[in-house]
């Protein structure tokens, strides 16, 4: 889970928003995550991400793109196709997809 939220993006960016439910720790989860995290940051075009799951096993991942060809980048690279693939054989109970354009963003922090 991610620890700080992604602020001051200039609209109009790409949204990923990938909902989830699956056991809290399945076997090679984690690695898988943690690789899937280290490729997107090289993608020409994301700007980060923030996701959160509850300890009953929904998760939400919100991945934000500047444009279309990096969101497309992502969803075709092909490491996360497998990832993907292995992750509807072994752990996902179900999942979906929204793809969204952000117009106009706006936050507050207290810090």
């Amino acid at each position: 889970m991610t620890q700080s939220l992604v602020a001051g993006l200039e609209p109009p960016y790409y949204t990923a928003v990938f909902t989830s439910i699956r056991p809290d720790a399945p076997e090679g989860y984690a690695e898988t995550s943690a690789r899937m995290q280290e490729l997107v940051r090289d993608v020409p075009g994301f700007l980060g991400y923030e996701s959160a799951r509850t300890p009953g096993g929904i998760g939400i991942t919100v991945a934000y793109f500047r444009d279309l060809d990096g969101l497309a980048a992502w969803q075709h690279h092909p490491e996360h196709l497998a990832a993907k693939r292995h992750g509807r054989e072994h752990w996902y109970d179900s999942y979906s997809v929204h793809i969204g354009k952000v117009e106009r963003s706006y936050g507050f922090d207290r810090g």
